[in-house]
């Protein structure tokens, strides 16, 4: 596997270039045993699509243990809940780019899969895998399953806006977890993690946010698409009630040493200029109780 035009061009910024290049042997487009045995067993994923206006969305994916079916090493069948499914099916008719990650926040591990998809008549989505590799646990915080999924149909409230109201901006720096979504127009879409104590998200007003990037994996699979693409989608989740946050705009990539120095252990920012709100109510009916920060947070 090797890295496209934007990953190269922020992985020279950054001074990890040889780094990432050692580090391109662990992607790989079949899916191996340990992720098998890791999609197996996981109930929470997040996946990245793009709709037919070319912005991109981050969606929320929750199901009992195999909702992740394993058809062969190449292809993930996705038997998601029809509350989370509306959005990401809509976009899949027009763009079947997608990007998928796993994550298991109890004891932290996370996986990522991006490939193109296909929704089948009954629903599912089979994901054809093209890349497929486990991230580093940093910046996961520990969070504890206390909701089971039921088979009582849970009623889902949705509300847009193109800007956020305070009980969001509120949300929004309290949240020490989010998901960004990004994509390359040819190579893919992709959906991953970030972490840090509550206010490492600040709100500059109603329609922007920016955020540090701490120290990662040195692959930049979401700084790469973005230094290509600024189309972006992030997600919010309300963990111990099951709602959702849902923000599609634009991601500009921030390397002033003069700002990096309010947010502890940034290493670049990201501005986000909002463009459109989601946010939904009982958007899972799981539930998590949070267990402790990562101790890799910058303090």
């Amino acid at each position: 596997m090797t890295f496209h035009s934007g990953e190269i061009a922020i992985q020279t910024q950054a001074g990890v270039r040889e780094e990432a290049e050692r580090l391109c042997s662990f992607i790989s487009d079949v899916i191996k045993p340990p992720a098998q045995e890791f999609l197996r067993t996981q109930q929470l994923a997040v996946a990245s699509t793009v709709d037919a206006n070319a912005r991109v969305w981050a969606s929320l994916l929750t199901g009992k243990p195999g909702f992740l079916q394993l058809l062969n090493n190449q292809m993930v069948q996705i038997n998601v809940n029809i509350i989370s499914r509306d959005m990401l099916q809509q976009n899949l008719q027009s763009n079947a780019l997608m990007g998928l990650l796993a994550i298991a926040l109890a004891n932290p591990r996370r996986l990522r899969l991006n490939g193109k998809a296909q929704i089948q008549p009954e629903g599912a989505i089979n994901l054809q895998i093209q890349q497929v590799f486990f991230n580093c646990p940093k910046y996961i915080q520990a969070r504890y399953l206390e909701t089971e999924i039921t088979q009582a149909p849970v009623d889902s409230e949705i509300s847009n806006n193109e800007s956020l109201t305070q009980h969001q901006q509120h949300w929004i720096t309290q949240a020490d977890t989010f998901f960004i979504a990004s994509s390359h127009p040819e190579i893919g879409a992709d959906a991953s993690h970030r972490g840090g104590y509550p206010g490492f998200v600040q709100v500059l007003h109603s329609k922007k946010l920016v955020f540090p990037d701490y120290s990662g994996n040195n692959m930049f699979q979401t700084f790469g698409n973005l230094a290509i693409n600024p189309n972006a989608g992030l997600l919010f989740i309300n963990f111990e009630q099951g709602h959702t946050l849902q923000l599609t705009g634009k991601a500009t990539l921030i390397w002033d040493i003069t700002r990096l120095n309010a947010f502890p252990g940034a290493q670049r920012l990201v501005e986000f200029d909002i463009e459109e709100v989601v946010e939904t109510k009982n958007a899972t009916p799981m539930g998590w109780r949070f267990g402790e920060y990562s101790p890799v947070n910058p303090l």
